[in-house]
């Protein structure tokens, strides 16, 4: 199978190079790190490290996704991944398994299934994470625990999607509308590290807020508007 590996990045010179040397080279097809405006040097590493890539000066975590996303060359697999180092791209095997056995079309990297390092994941994003995966547990019904951001899934399903968030709000809108058009999202446990370099979520009041606000807000806007297009009667 084809899969390709899409990295935002913004300012992530200390850790992208270990992040693209881990990724095992037997499945992977082809690396694509989006760069949002760094200055350190970050693209040029990711360069030296043989990944593709790809300039996007607009803000917005999904937006780099989307965009990552519409440069691929026909892969099978879609990979996304943090370039700070914390997810280990080593255990890609784990979340491309139960894809490639035919048991899922969309898995999500959960940090809170098994032991992790301490401080790895601060309380407070800890605790958001909870929150937000059991409003969708009890709203739409997958049996999920977090909302990581190591995740792969099924190209014609990523593109049946026809996903459009730009914001933190990318990171739920995959598992609402993979879970009400009947696609199989399934969980594996993966293991977690303290980030290199500082986060630009969960290091600020601002950006964990700001990231809570769109994730949450989604969850329940969702919700009412596929109650609303399932009641609303027939024309």
């Amino acid at each position: 199978m084809r899969v390709s590996v899409i990295i935002p990045t913004h300012n992530e010179a200390q850790a992208i190079g270990r992040v693209l040397a881990d990724l095992p080279p037997d499945l992977v097809t082809e690396v694509i790190v989006v760069d949002s405006n760094s200055n350190d040097g970050t693209p040029e590493i990711a360069a030296d490290n043989g990944a593709r890539v790809v300039q996007e000066p607009r803000r917005g975590y999904g937006r780099a996704c989307l965009t990552g996303l519409a440069k691929t060359n026909s892969p099978d697999i879609v990979v996304f991944l943090d370039g700070d180092y914390s997810d280990r791209p080593s255990e890609l095997p784990i979340l491309l398994g139960p894809i490639i056995q035919g048991h899922a079309d969309i898995t999500l990297g959960s940090r809170l299934r098994q032991q992790r390092i301490p401080a790895a994941l601060p309380w407070h994003q800890a605790f958001g994470n909870r929150l937000a995966a059991g409003l969708i547990r009890f709203l739409y019904g997958p049996k999920i625990s977090d909302l990581g951001p190591f995740r792969a899934g099924r190209a014609d399903v990523l593109r049946a999607l026809e996903l459009e968030e730009t914001t933190y709000g990318w990171a739920v809108e995959m598992i609402l509308k993979g879970t009400l058009a009947g696609f199989r999202v399934v969980e594996v446990p993966v293991s977690y590290y303290p980030r290199i370099g500082k986060s630009k979520i969960s290091g600020t009041l601002k950006g964990t807020a700001g990231a809570a606000w769109f994730i949450l807000s989604l969850i329940v806007r969702y919700y009412f508007r596929h109650r609303s297009a399932v009641t609303r009667p027939p024309v």
